[in-house]
């Protein structure tokens, strides 16, 4: 199995994914843009047990504005390092920080809340697809 290492910016925190993510793409809400400082956030999905903090835990603060996303951010930097979706049973670790990765997305998520138009050729999610619990609706570029 292939491992991959993540850090925040000062490095106080690491993390190690084990093997593939279950997803990537990038989300377009509101919440990913405002706490990522930008207008769309790139994410990896993981299952939990194969995302270890192997440095810094102690390190490590939450944040959550809702009980669907536990934000993850370093006290020394303030380095964004993961999104725990504990009712999606996922782990979202940002593209940004993992190291050496190829980052290869395959759809986009709550496009219906973009404020940038990406004319990429795959699939816009008005929210999730219906196995995350959302509409499945595709909206077209």
């Amino acid at each position: 199995m292939m491992n991959h290492t993540g850090t925040c910016f000062c490095g106080a925190v690491e993390v190690t994914l084990t093997g593939a993510p279950a997803a990537m793409g990038y989300c377009h809400c509101d919440s990913c843009r405002h706490w990522s400082a930008g207008p769309i956030n790139a994410f990896t999905l993981w299952k939990p047990e194969a995302v270890k903090v192997t440095k810094g835990a102690d390190n490590l603060s939450t944040f959550h504005k809702n009980e669907s996303s536990h934000r993850r951010w370093c006290k020394s930097c303030g380095g964004h390092v993961l999104t725990e979706h504990p009712g999606m049973g996922l782990t979202d670790v940002y593209a940004a920080v993992i190291k050496n990765f190829k980052f290869e997305p395959q759809l986009h998520v709550n496009y219906g809340e973009a404020v940038v138009r990406v004319h990429d050729g795959l699939p816009k999610q008005k929210d999730f697809p219906k196995e995350m619990g959302g509409s499945g609706t595709i909206l077209p570029e």
